[in-house]
Parts: structure tokens; sequence; C-alpha cells
């Protein structure tokens, strides 16, 4: 397995909806727009949020520190932030890995 990133753009995901679901590339783009500012709103009010079987974003708050630029030894402030984290859920987890997902009966 290489190691190779891709990069997903809106405009792919765009036409993935548009192809999936059947409808206009106008609207799958404005949905996804759409869809994309609720998350955004979500961070404002919460700082998780879970999609069932996909994972969990977490808003976390790094406090301002001491940096460093290796190549001249310059130190410098960075600033405190807020950064978003994923975890993964288990069941994606397990078809990433193809691994047999049982279902609870």
């Amino acid at each position: 397995m290489t190691n190779k990133q891709k990069n997903l753009t809106k405009r792919e995901i765009c036409k993935i909806i548009q192809q999936k679901i059947g409808i206009s590339k106008l609207y799958s783009a404005s949905f996804l727009d759409d869809l994309i500012e609720e998350i955004i709103s979500e961070f404002k009010k919460n700082t998780n949020i879970k999609i069932h079987n996909f994972g969990t974003f977490t808003l976390k708050k790094k406090n301002e520190r001491i940096g460093r630029d290796p190549k001249s030894k310059k130190t410098y402030i960075i600033k405190e932030r807020n950064v978003v984290t994923f975890k993964i859920s288990k069941i994606l987890e397990r078809k990433i890995n193809n691994e047999r997902i049982s279902k609870k009966t």
C-alpha cells in the first residue's frame, strides 16, 4: 500500500452527490455549502460534533506557546487558537481495514 494523498475537492463531492442522488450541480453545490455552514455554526454552540458511524469532531483550545524556527533557531510566540480534531468511529475504522462488521441482534 502506498501513502499517496488524495485531496477531495468540493467540486468532486458535488459531482458525487449529483450522480448518487440525481440532482443538479447547482443544487448539490448549494447543499454542500449549507452542510459545511451548519457544521461550522454547530462548533459555535458545542465543542463536539458526532456523526453516527463516521466519527467525532472535537474543538480544542491550544494555549499560547513559544515556537522555534529549526533553521534559524529564532524563537517566536505562537498565539492561542482553536483546532479541530477527528476521532474515527469503530465501524468506519473496521470498514477501512476490511474487517467483518457483526450486527448486534
